[in-house]
Order: structure tokens, then sequence, then C-alpha cells
């Protein structure tokens, strides 16, 4: 039997590459975006307590009502703006599945989708396997700022939607508020909807307040926020995630989400809807990470790498140009084969490849890890 693949040109995602040579050669893994450290004592104590009450089986396919309600709460504190739970926000198996299902749901055969690069690697095939066509815009260095211009020449009548991502991985830029008030005059313009990835919304720094779509009215009218539980509370491998939508969108969401994972674990959503009714476990979240990534920062002092200013996430990208005529890719490899610290090429989030001498490292880590990693990176 012959198969014709519908994404001949996807192999292995180099998450899984990268972590799989730092196993294979014992290195320090800096590479993929997961946590070495414990969730909160807290928060697995509520779902054993969940399990043992016996909260098991199917929940409703949206998500559970307390979980949902206390999303609404969360979005109200952190935003100031009223998110119904039954009809604007769904929970997801990850971000990942919610940023699947609304492309899925929304672009059509022939639909554009502006994606700014570098990208997070899902967002590209998703469009494709729905027919659609991205429509590649690189970022500005050396702050990765969105090219108006460039923007503004590649809206034609077939263009759909434009994806966000903010915080933005790989490189740990911030859409400012003027930026993204410039995104609501041009969605609007152009009836336009926006998929904004915002998984990293708890993790901004340097005491500024991250700024979501949710908070413009013409953006909120068209726009679908992705969100992530796994990255907020440390537990990337519970995968669960939600989006937040005005209901036509989130109805569309939801038709698709059923055939996909259906639902998500029980137990986990019942303690996550306990947990976030307390503020503080949230709102600590800028500085605990700010404090990782000035001491990344500490420990690569003195090396001859050139940190790229990262106001969120729990990434840090850092240029070698200069140190190597290597590419990112075989830098990427050489330190992860010979020196032990395994790390992301930021060429991979690039459709046309653009490599500039960085690569992309993740500081949610102990601070031994990252002395260790500090140690290496100023030895080359």
């Amino acid at each position: 039997m012959t198969i014709t693949s519908k994404l001949p040109d996807i192999g292995t995602s180099i998450f899984s590459v990268m972590s799989g040579m730092a196993t294979q050669h014992k290195a320090l893994n800096l590479s993929q975006g997961f946590p070495d450290f414990a969730i909160s004592q807290e928060l697995i104590d509520r779902v054993t307590d969940q399990m043992q009450r016996g909260r098991n089986q199917y929940p409703p396919s949206i998500g559970v009502g307390p979980l949902r309600e206390a999303i609404s709460e969360m979005t109200s504190h952190l935003y100031g703006i009223e998110a119904n739970p039954s009809t604007e926000i769904t929970i997801f198996s990850g971000a990942t599945e919610a940023i699947y299902c609304a492309i899925t749901a929304l672009i059509h055969e022939g639909d554009e989708v502006i994606i700014f690069d570098p990208a997070y690697d899902s967002y590209d095939p998703v469009v494709r396997l729905q027919r659609g066509v991205p429509v590649h815009i690189n970022l500005v260095q050396p702050h990765f700022g969105i090219p108006w211009d460039r923007l503004e020449e590649s809206i034609t009548p077939r263009t759909k939607a434009i994806m966000i991502n903010n915080p933005h991985n790989p490189t740990g830029s911030i859409i400012e508020r003027a930026d993204l008030e410039r995104l609501e005059r041009v969605a609007e313009q152009h009836d336009l909807m926006v998929i904004s990835d915002e998984v990293y919304h708890n993790m901004v720094f340097d005491g500024k307040k991250h700024t979501s779509v949710l908070e413009f009215e013409g953006l909120r009218r068209r726009s679908i926020g992705a969100f992530s539980f796994g990255k907020t509370f440390h537990a990337t491998g519970w995968k669960v995630g939600y989006s937040i939508a005005p209901p036509a969108f989130t109805e569309e969401l939801r038709r698709v989400h059923q055939f996909v994972t259906f639902t998500v674990n029980t137990p986990i959503q019942f303690a996550l809807g306990e947990f976030i009714r307390e503020p503080s476990h949230y709102e600590s979240l800028p500085g605990f990470f700010q404090q990782k990534r000035d001491f990344f920062l500490e420990c690569i002092a003195g090396s001859r790498f050139r940190a790229i200013p990262s106001g969120g996430t729990y990434f840090q990208v850092l240029s070698y140009e200069g140190l190597s005529d290597l590419s990112d890719q075989e830098m990427a490899e050489m330190m992860t084969k010979e020196m032990g610290l395994a790390s992301i090429p930021v060429s991979v989030f690039y459709d046309d490849g653009s490599d500039h001498k960085l690569l992309r490292f993740c500081f949610a880590k102990d601070e031994e890890t990252m002395s260790k990693a500090g140690e290496i990176l100023r030895k080359v």
C-alpha cells in the first residue's frame, strides 16, 4: 500500500532530537523547555485528593465548570476583563491542542495565515494540514519586533488570520501595548482573525506586565487566546491548557476538540480549579523566573557569548557570532557531543532557515544545572 504523506518535509521535532542527543551523550539538557525542579507540593496534594474523592471518570468535553469559573476569575484579576466560563472558555490537552483546534476549525483551503518567524514549530504544519497557506514574515532584529510595513504588504484578499506569540518563544521578546493597538487597527481594517499564543503570560520580567489581546475590544472580538497550565505551574507533562475566545469562535473550537482529545483528565482539572483561586500562586511567577534568568546571565558572565535581551518566557537566546563559523545546528550538535551542553539552534524556527548564529537555552532549571552550564559556556 502506498501512503502519500500530508507533511512529507516534517521529520522528528528538533526538541526530541536534541533531548535524545543530550541523553545519548550525557549532556546537560537546556534544549527542551521543561523545568527540572519540583512543582508545588500543595498542587500535587490537591490532585491526589481529587483522585481519592473519586473524580477519575470522563469530565465534560469543554472542561469542568469549577476550573472554567476559576479561569474567568483569574483572567478578570490579571486583565480586568470578564470571560464567560460557559461560552468563552474551553479546556484543552495543552495549548498546542488549543492552537491546533483553532486553526483546524477556522482555516479553510486557500486561506492565508501570517506567521512571524522565528516561530514555534507547530503553527506552519497545522495550517498546511488544513490546506491553508502559511505566509512567513521575519521579525526584525535585534529586538525581534514586528515589521509593520512588511506585514501590511503581505495582506491579501485571501489573508484570514495572523498568529502571534507573546511572550515569544524562542527569543523571549515581548509585544508591547502600542504594537497590539496597531495590530487591532490592522485586524479591524482587513477583517482578520488573530490567534494569540500566550502560554508564557505569567513570565514577564523587569517590572513589566503582560499585555493580552483580550484587553483590546477590537481584538477580543476576533481573537483566540491560548494559555498553558503546564508552563505556568512547571508541570509540562500534565498537558492542560485553555482557550479564551468569543462565543462564535469557541463553538467552532469545541466542535473540533471533541474529536481530537474529547476531554482532559478530571482530577487535575478540579485541582487546578482550586489552586488558581489563590492569586499568589501565579502572581509570584514573574519574580521567580526573573531570578532564574538573572542567575543564568550571571553564570555566563565572562563568556564570549552575547545575551539577546529576554523580556519573558523561560528561554535565553545567546549569540555566538564571531566565535565560530559553524552553522547554529552544527554548533548545537558540537556543544552537545563534545562539551556536554544541549541547546536549540534558532534557525529551525525560521521557514527560510535563517541562521543568525543564535542558540536557545532553557533556564527553567535548578541553580546547580545552570552553574554547570555557565562553566561550559565560559570555556567556549
